[in-house]
């Protein structure tokens, strides 16, 4: 039931993602180009998102525990660390050059664009060499 649950979740964000268009990098792009071409519609993306995620996040912590799970895993963490101000910096300048992050490449694979393969294969690629280094927090 939980791996049902997860896929109609993932199926319902990349539809959100698609229907928004940030799979679209170009308009991604446009919206991180404030001084240029800029598109705002992004922004409203945003702020519902963030709204919604604020309410459920609000409400479901209400509960005990969540309706497929025992407990809810939550960070332990609550402080900024240099690990996290690197990867979130890593991830901003990323984003600003390739006009993906990782949720919207993956959503636009469908549309079989080299670009859009390229990129996912290189993140995919990213995440193991991260995986093997030494991090310490």
């Amino acid at each position: 039931m939980q791996l049902f649950f997860a896929l109609l979740s993932g199926l319902l964000i990349s539809a959100g993602i698609a229907v928004s268009k940030m799979i679209d990098p170009q308009k991604v792009l446009n919206f991180l180009d404030v001084t240029g071409n800029w598109d705002p519609s992004l922004a409203l993306v945003m702020a519902a998102a963030l709204l919604i995620y604020t309410l459920g996040y609000r409400l479901v912590l209400k509960s005990d525990a969540p309706l497929l799970n025992k407990q809810y895993f939550l960070p332990s963490k609550h402080h900024l660390d240099r690990s996290l101000l690197a990867g979130a910096a890593i991830f901003g300048v990323g984003w600003g050059l390739a006009g993906y992050c990782p949720g919207p490449a993956i959503a636009a694979l469908p549309a079989a664009s080299s670009g859009t393969a390229g990129f996912v294969i290189m993140m995919v690629l990213g995440w193991f060499i991260a995986g093997k280094l030494p991090i310490k927090n």
